[in-house]
């Protein structure tokens, strides 16, 4: 069923909408902080194993936002546009693209593994074969992890973001099931953590399957060019720009490591953690994504004005609300994921230096969403890739000079956000008054 977005109140609809999909965002995460929950019992070895092993993982989410943000952008214009015919080609072009994608990485991890993994020059030969033997299970599921997020990006295209919730609901039940039974109660390990995975996201494919059949009077195949060219050009970029972000992480870690394997496991977890605001941020971008696009697709400029207004809104107030926890409660947090009070103690120090960037981070999420909505997915490229790139000149600056340890490293992901945060939102407001000749900010009621 499609949720119309082009009418009605703005602020149930966005909400409607958008609680289902950071819902879904927060199961997604929950897969991760599950695994490392468990694993924090058996070591912060197996941690950093299998934290370094997710930077590849990282990568095959950063690939499916592709097809993902494209099959949201896509759909949920022509359904605004009411071309119904339209929507469902670019359903098909969408799912058939991430199902090639999905072929090739998974290959590609299971052959490369050893030398992905040797990228990092763990002194401990443990960790690496926990890490190689964890990425090697892993890529049987690599399909699921392409196919289940463009599934989710097309219902959410649709306005229909409730299915990709109940979907994911079910994924994350058997994954939270698995994980202690394989993880502990048979010693499995990284092993375990990667069977428990791969088996729910294969549970979430078969349910997404299952329900799609009630589409298929209005699925017919058909090689369309431009289809594939629309879908590649709205989500190409953020690809790049998620590829990046996690090159760049990645090399981020490689340095951290060098401090040994205890900060790169607090680092691990405590990006898991710093996630919670990032994918309630992520759900409200989705959101109005979707909003946006329908409403732009109708013609209602007006309205997405009010619609980014009431989500920024919202957003601020997550980021506020991180930004508390972390500062009053990040001891007690961490403790959940890593009971070693070596780790409690780094993951605190951690936590706090990012609260001061919640804020900011959340809005730029946000504003991201507007952007992709108008199809422009180019301005938050340019300004994730630019800052996030400079986290590493300034990390190695900072942990060598001023701080004189590896919270230098994290002090640059939190002064980059924040600089992220300032010039985005400042990029939509300044493009939206120019092309539509509105200040963006006039008070009107909601």
């Amino acid at each position: 069923m499609e949720l119309n977005l082009t009418e009605g109140s703005i602020l149930k609809k966005l909400t409607k909408l958008a609680l289902p999909i950071m819902a879904t965002s927060f199961f997604q995460m929950a897969y991760n902080m599950t695994d490392m929950m468990w694993l924090g019992r058996v070591g912060s070895s197996v941690v950093a194993a299998v934290g370094v092993a997710g930077f590849f993982i990282w990568f095959a989410n950063a690939i499916v936002m592709m097809t993902k943000v494209g099959a949201e952008v896509t759909v949920s214009q022509s359904i605004g546009a009411k071309n119904k015919k339209k929507a469902f080609e670019y359903i098909i072009s969408s799912l058939f693209l991430a199902f090639v994608l999905g072929v090739f990485y998974s290959v590609f991890l299971y052959f490369f593994a050893n030398d992905l993994i040797s990228i990092f020059q763990f002194e401990d030969k443990s960790i690496f074969s926990m890490s190689v033997n964890y990425l090697r299970i892993i890529s049987f599921g690599i399909l699921f992890t392409f196919l289940n997020p463009t599934f989710s990006g097309v219902y959410n295209g649709l306005g229909n973001s409730k299915i990709p919730f109940l979907v994911n609901g079910i994924g994350l039940i058997v994954n939270m099931i698995l994980d202690p039974i394989l993880i502990l109660n048979f010693n499995f390990r990284e092993t375990g953590a990667a069977i428990a995975t791969v088996f729910s996201q294969l549970i979430v494919l078969i349910v997404f399957l299952i329900d799609f059949k009630k589409f298929k009077e209005s699925l017919v195949f058909k090689f369309n060019l431009s289809n594939f060219k629309k879908i590649i050009k709205i989500g190409f970029p953020i690809t790049l720009n998620s590829s990046l972000f996690a090159t760049f992480s990645m090399i981020i870690s490689t340095m951290i490591s060098k401090y040994g394997a205890l900060p790169v496991a607090v680092q691990s977890v405590g990006a898991k953690i710093e996630s919670v605001s990032w994918m309630t941020a992520s759900g409200f971008s989705t959101a109005l994504g979707t909003f946006t696009g329908q409403n732009y697709g109708a013609g209602k400029i007006n309205r997405i004005k009010k619609g980014y207004l009431s989500t920024i809104t919202l957003s601020f107030i997550v980021g506020l609300s991180a930004t508390f926890a972390f500062m009053f409660f990040g001891k007690q947090i961490f403790s959940f994921f890593i009971p070693e009070q070596s780790a409690i103690d780094l993951g605190f120090k951690y936590l706090k230096i990012l609260a001061i960037s919640q804020v900011f981070m959340t809005l730029e999420i946000s504003t991201q969403g507007a952007f992709n909505g108008f199809g422009k997915t180019i301005p938050p490229t340019v300004v994730s890739i630019l800052f996030t790139g400079l986290r590493i000149p300034f990390g190695v600056l900072l942990a060598e000079y001023i701080t004189k340890d590896v919270t230098g490293f994290w002090w640059s992901i939190s002064i980059s956000s924040i600089l992220k945060g300032v010039v985005l939102t400042t990029w939509f407001v300044l493009f939206f008054s120019s092309k539509y000749n509105k200040n963006i900010f006039n008070s009107e009621k909601i």
